[in-house]
């Protein structure tokens, strides 16, 4: 399907890594893992099942949270959430997560906004999702200038949570913690191997040829561009807006 766009690949990607799940939880800027979580919401409950439960920090419609980020931590730690999204200003072969800055800390030569709560999420939530739609070679790095968050833990060390796969504005790789490092499972349309491997500062296993990331069907999109797009409009009603334009400008 040609009209199907780049962004909307992404979205049905994250509600197939999502499936299965009780209790998804998505941070105050990330609207294409919020959109995918209400999509896979979308999908069970038009098929008579039972959706996924959506937390959204910043959200009033989709957050029963009433304390913020305090309540989201006890949550996770009890076991209650079961998918989490994590991006960076880089992010290496290991899963390590950077996001504090650039060069030489503390006198880094660029600085983000920080690590909040994402190394106590990484260690405690079961299926974490690292998400970042650039894909160049500044963010995927050999190595992060600054662990805000590791990928993997030195044996002895308890963790129920961790990295299960990384999808980016190119490709979904999968996590291989044993090794550790990641494979590359599919190419979206309009990008090969070549062109993600010149992209990325670390080394990744891949299949000769590996798969195109699989397209939605009608209904899926159907379903994302009525019900899903009506309600991430609560939360992100700028993101949604967009979306609904470049689809105009793909019909015209």
């Amino acid at each position: 399907m040609a009209d199907v766009l780049p962004r909307e690949v992404l979205i049905c990607t994250i509600a197939r890594l999502l499936d299965g799940v009780r209790h998804v939880a998505v941070g105050a800027s990330s609207p294409i893992p919020a959109a995918g979580a209400m999509l896979l919401r979308a999908m069970k409950e038009a098929g008579g099942a039972v959706g996924p439960r959506i937390s959204i920090l910043g959200s009033v419609e989709h957050n029963f949270f009433t304390n913020g980020s305090a309540e989201l931590f006890d949550c996770a730690g009890q076991g209650r959430i079961d998918a989490f999204f994590l991006g960076g200003g880089q992010i290496d072969g290991f899963g390590n997560v950077n996001l504090v800055g650039t060069g030489d800390y503390p006198r880094s030569s660029v600085r983000w906004p920080g690590s909040f709560g994402s190394a106590y999420l990484y260690f405690v939530v079961p299926r974490v999702i690292l998400f970042r739609e650039e894909h160049t070679p500044r963010v995927f790095v050999e190595k992060v200038d600054f662990i805000s968050a590791p990928g993997v833990s030195p044996e002895g060390v308890f963790r129920s949570g961790g990295p299960v796969a990384l999808l980016t504005g190119k490709g979904l790789f999968r996590f291989d913690k044993t090794r550790p490092g990641f494979d590359l499972e599919s190419v979206h349309p309009g990008h090969d191997l070549a062109e993600i491997k010149q992209a990325t500062g670390f080394r990744f296993g891949h299949d000769a040829e590996p798969r195109q990331t699989p397209l939605p069907d009608r209904s899926t999109l159907d379903l994302l561009r009525g019900r899903v797009f009506d309600e991430l409009a609560e939360t992100y009603p700028e993101f949604a807006a967009q979306m609904r334009r470049d689809r105009v400008a793909v019909d015209a």
